[in-house]
C-alpha cells in the first residue's frame, strides 16, 4: 500500500489580463510534479485535446504551453493549493488546502470556469465556490486514468469551450 504524502502545489497559475476561461485541475500527478508544469504525463491528452479544438499545433515545452494558453485567452490552474496524496490518485487525496482564487479573478476576466474532471468539479464546489460565487462547468478529465473517453470523445464534450474561445481569440 503506498503511503500518504502531504505536499504542496509548487508552480504558478498561468493567466494575464487577457484570460477569459479557466480550466480547473485537481492537483499535479507525479509527473507534473516531476516537469515542474501543468498536465505533464505524456499519457494526458489536456493540450493534445486543446490543440485539436484550436486547430493549432500541439505546444511541447513550457514556454510553448504558457504562450499557447495566453494567445487563447485560456487560464488554468489547480483548486488544490496541498493535500495528502497517493502517487498522482485523485481519489486519494485528503486534508485540502485549496488555492485562493481572488488574485486571479481579480487581474483577469474570467467569463467561464471548467473542471477538468468531475473531481475538479467537486473540490471546487466543496472548498471554492463559497468564496467566488462563480458557477464551474464540468467536463471529462482529459487524464489517462479516464480510459472511458477516447480523444473523439473529449472532442465531443470539451467543444463546448469552443464559443467561448472563438469571442477572445486572436487567430
Amino acid at each position: 500500500m503506498e503511503e500518504y504524502i502531504n505536499i504542496s502545489h509548487t508552480f504558478q497559475p498561468v493567466y494575464n489580463d487577457k484570460s477569459r476561461i479557466l480550466i480547473l485541475g485537481t492537483f499535479p500527478s507525479v509527473k507534473s510534479r516531476e516537469n515542474h508544469f501543468y498536465y505533464g504525463h505524456p499519457m494526458n491528452r489536456f493540450w493534445k485535446l486543446l490543440a485539436v479544438l484550436t486547430k493549432t499545433e500541439q505546444p511541447v515545452t513550457t514556454e510553448e504551453k504558457k504562450d499557447f494558453l495566453l494567445r487563447h485567452h485560456i487560464a488554468i490552474w489547480d483548486v488544490i493549493q496541498s493535500c495528502s496524496i497517493t502517487g498522482s490518485g485523485d481519489a486519494s487525496i485528503r486534508d485540502v488546502v485549496p488555492n485562493d482564487f481572488t488574485e486571479l479573478l481579480k487581474k483577469a476576466n474570467i467569463r467561464k470556469i471548467y473542471a477538468n474532471g468531475n473531481k475538479a468539479h467537486e473540490l471546487y464546489m466543496k472548498y471554492v465556490y463559497s468564496n467566488t460565487r462563480r458557477d464551474i462547468e464540468k467536463l471529462p478529465s482529459t487524464s489517462p486514468a479516464n480510459a472511458g473517453y477516447s480523444l473523439e470523445k473529449l472532442k465531443e464534450k470539451w467543444k463546448i469551450i469552443l464559443s467561448e474561445l472563438e469571442k477572445y481569440s486572436d487567430n
